[in-house]
């Protein structure tokens, strides 16, 4: 059962980028368009209907209107359309490449570089506040 709702979420995430590429499409009219921002929009907003918080109500959206909204939107967009972005979604999907050593070292030497300023941030704040607390 988890390999197949594992798979149901590989189908959905497909999808889910296809309907990006369908967005794309110079073929779509201009509501279909705004259908499809919304679907893909909700899909990837971290802010839900319910929170996920609550327990098995907050996933609830997440699990029953994300693939409704999928399914309205494909049936919404020509067939030819979404055949296309499909094979497109394919291909695309085959040339990536994972991420390198190289530019994991890059993101963590950034992070680094971030929590020293704020770290130096934080320690002039806290100086600023103990030479106000004194003068007092």
């Amino acid at each position: 059962m988890i390999t197949k709702l594992k798979q149901k979420a590989k189908d959905l995430k497909k999808e889910t980028y296809t309907l990006y590429l369908v967005y794309k499409d110079s073929r779509v009219s201009w509501w279909k368009r705004l259908f499809l921002g919304i679907v893909i929009g909700y899909a990837f907003c971290p802010i839900d209907l319910i929170p996920d918080f609550i327990p098995v109500l907050g996933y609830l959206d997440d699990l029953i209107l994300v693939p409704i909204g999928i399914a309205i939107a494909l049936k919404l967009i020509p067939k030819e359309v979404v055949a296309e972005c499909r094979e497109k979604a394919m291909e695309e999907k085959q040339k990536e490449v994972p991420i390198g050593r190289k530019t994991t070292l890059v993101i963590i030497f950034v992070w680094i570089i971030g929590l020293g300023i704020l770290l130096i941030w934080f320690i002039d704040l806290l100086r600023y506040v103990l030479v106000y607390l004194t003068n007092s």
